[in-house]
């Protein structure tokens, strides 16, 4: 059973959505192109890793990025939930790393194939503890950031991003419905890059929380 921690209590989680493309420069960085409406993609929920533990790379990639990213923890589900009423949903909101095996990601959309490979092996969803949502202002932006080896690598500001908090939520609700203990990877910023055995990670969500990883040698 998969499970994060929510201001230390354990809560069970659902499915993990992941919204890719949400920040124009990242977009840009890859070559790819906008899109229409938010590009949502599963991972497995096998695939989590909490702060502390290392990250294990998985054998078949020689190329996988850290992609730093808000995350949201859903407390109430639903479905055709209105934009307006979008974040009453959230109970909590964390920081995570979406990574992703890119050698292996760019054969699969060479092929027209799925990105399960390359997005859902073991580890690839690093979480943080969660914040309960009651005790921020989710309306207003998040600055967070990712340190590897103590440099800075990305830094986000969620006002940046193309599909806001709210408008994902509706989504995803819409589409697929929402269950509570849902996970919600929202977009990582530029700055994308490999990992490597031995480096370590530190993530920062607005001086409200931090989380830490390091890579298995």
């Amino acid at each position: 059973m998969a499970v994060v921690m929510l201001e230390g209590v354990e809560q069970q989680v659902s499915n993990i959505f992941c919204i890719g493309r949400n920040y124009a420069a990242h977009v840009a960085e890859l070559g790819n192109q906008l899109e229409e409406e938010p590009l949502v993609f599963l991972k497995p929920t096998s695939s989590l890793t909490r702060s502390g533990r290392d990250i294990v790379l998985p054998a078949y990639s020689s190329d996988v990025h850290h992609e730093c990213e808000l995350v949201l923890l859903i407390g109430k589900g639903g479905s055709d939930i209105a934009v307006a009423d979008a974040l009453s949903h959230v109970a909590g909101v964390g920081i995570g790393l979406d990574l992703t095996a890119r050698d292996v990601q760019s054969e699969a959309k060479q092929g027209g194939k799925p990105w399960t490979k390359a997005k859902g092996f073991r580890h690839a969803a690093c979480v943080s503890d969660f914040v309960a949502a009651s005790r921020l202002e989710l309306a207003k932006p998040f600055h967070f950031s990712l340190q590897v080896n103590g440099a800075t690598r990305q830094q986000g500001d969620t006002s940046l991003m193309l599909y806001p908090l709210a408008i994902i939520i509706s989504y995803l609700s819409q589409t697929y419905g929402l269950t509570a203990g849902d996970l919600v990877y929202t977009g990582t910023p530029q700055g994308v890059a490999a990992l490597h055995a031995g480096d370590v990670l530190h993530l920062q969500l607005d001086g409200v929380l931090s989380a830490d990883w390091t890579v298995a040698a």
